[in-house]
């Protein structure tokens, strides 16, 4: 079956589930189980389950429900990887009729001969049907993001790879896929496959879909299982600080966009024996403000030399406050080397607005780490929108290109006084810090909507864009009447 035709199939099958109250993310739930244990079922020589625990059980089962049910329960004890996967699962399609049908419709295919990822196309349209309709996964990253923040980030075998807000996973298997191009040692594909990854998410469900899309993409084995931690990851580290050997060599991220919702990391000592509050003595600065927090955890994270591409909206860019002061610690104590400016339209949420920060850690010295900062603008007339006209990775490939990702130093801007159309321009460190509030969003384009008046887009492109705007102002609303209310 063609892989579109695969995909909707699969996903539509939610409707006629949805009818017994069950969501879109429940169904993504049951479904990876399911995936989980027909995949396992094709390659039996690698993996081993227990008796009476796998896909050939469940297909000549003549009670479906109490059969699975029992199944789930099992896999919970069986200890190691499984246990990790299975801890807590639960059957949610309880009319043995539907839950049949599904499974038959997954048994129709062999998922391991798939020339794509097809799991990863069924993930993303499902979290996309689930944001639509709930808000959830409503700042997931789009795959060709992904896949250009690692192809300009390059890892490496035997480097350690974490992301603090993993999700389902998704840097991690852009970067699994990278790292399978290359020609592995067997010292570089026991450490890939056991010692890479470290990951950490909130959210118990979504843990347990990372673990398994992992474990399906050959990560980890039935004993040992990838580091994926359901903690808040800002609460890393012994007596406030994260110790070297918790240190990463690359953070590829998107961390969660909005005001902090739990407890506040400060650098206090006497505010952090208060409620509502937690030591980081590894932090620049106090913030409620969950990317600014992020963002000083993600530096906290590397180790010396090591590397970072991080999605962050535009207010990390601009805002006063414990945001300059982090802007000018960031550029002092890293090498703030690029900045990607993403279109709006890419993500669920409308009005979004938000870049790629890379840059590499340095040890401290008495002059910045960053000289120059170089800025792609892939925002300013360009359009995109989740159905219609969705970010690809071609639309990106100019700008690793321009962002040359195997020497730097080899970098020319494309803007210049006669070519002041240009996307890829750079501005030295002097010139950022003379800037109000250090502020690093930068933009030089002519929009081209905003001048051009015989030319304007067509009326839905407008409404749209309106819309976008008003909702992103409201976030911004909405992020300031909390932190008066803190």
């Amino acid at each position: 079956m063609a892989t579109n035709n695969l995909v909707a199939k699969i996903w539509s099958f939610c409707d006629t589930l949805r009818d017994d109250g069950l969501g879109y993310g429940d169904y993504l739930e049951q479904l990876t189980y399911l995936l989980f244990l027909k995949m396992a079922d094709e390659n039996k020589s690698e993996y081993s389950l227990p008796k009476g625990c796998d896909w050939q059980s469940i297909l000549s089962s003549t009670q479906i429900i109490e059969d699975y049910e029992a199944l789930l329960k099992n896999l919970s004890t069986s200890g190691g990887m499984l246990s990790k996967i299975f801890a807590g699962a639960q059957n949610k399609i309880h009319d043995s009729v539907k839950l049949k049908r599904l499974i038959n419709l997954i048994d129709g295919e062999n998922w391991t001969s798939q020339d794509v990822d097809i799991k990863g196309e069924i993930y993303e349209s499902l979290l996309q049907k689930n944001a639509e309709n709930s808000g959830a996964g409503q700042y997931f990253t789009p795959r060709s993001v992904i896949s250009a923040m690692v192809d300009c980030v390059k890892p490496t075998p035997l480097e350690t790879i974490a992301d603090p807000s993993c999700g389902t996973g998704g840097f991690f298997l852009g970067a699994l896929e990278y790292l399978n191009k290359q020609k592995l040692s067997s010292k570089e594909a026991k450490f890939l496959k056991f010692e890479t990854f470290h990951g950490w998410e909130i959210e118990k469900s979504t843990a347990r879909l990372c673990l398994m899309n992992l474990f399906l993409h050959g990560v980890g084995d039935l004993k040992e299982t990838p580091e994926i931690e359901v903690t808040d990851s800002l609460k890393q580290g012994d007596e406030g600080e994260i110790n070297d050997e918790e240190k990463v060599d690359v953070v590829l991220a998107n961390p969660p966009f909005g005001v902090s919702s739990s407890d506040i990391p400060t650098v206090d000592v006497e505010q952090s024996k208060k409620e509502g509050y937690f030591l980081r003595k590894d932090f620049w600065v106090t913030t409620s403000n969950k990317q600014l927090a992020f963002l000083q955890h993600i530096v906290a994270m590397l180790n010396t030399n090591g590397r970072a591409a991080v999605v962050l909206p535009d207010n990390v860019l601009f805002e006063g406050g414990a945001g300059e002061v982090i802007r000018k610690r960031l550029m002092e104590e890293t090498e703030l080397h690029t900045v990607l400016r993403l279109p709006t339209g890419i993500f669920y949420a409308q009005g979004v607005k938000a870049n790629v920060l890379f840059f590499d850690k340095r040890d401290k010295v008495k002059t910045p780490a960053t000289k120059e900062i170089w800025y792609y603008d892939y925002r300013t007339n360009i359009s995109h929108t989740p159905k219609k006209n969705p970010l690809k990775y071609d639309d990106l490939k100019k700008f690793i290109e321009l962002y040359k990702p195997d020497n730097r130093t080899k970098r020319e801007e494309t803007w210049s006084e006669e070519n002041q159309e240009g996307r890829w321009k750079k501005y030295s460190y002097n010139e950022i810090l003379a800037r109000d509030k250090t502020s690093l969003d930068v933009s030089w384009l002519r929009n081209e909507n905003m001048i051009d008046l015989e030319n304007l887009p067509e009326p839905n492109v407008l409404a749209q864009e309106i819309i976008e705007n008003i909702e992103g102002a409201l976030e911004s609303f909405k992020a300031v009447a909390l932190k008066i209310d803190d």
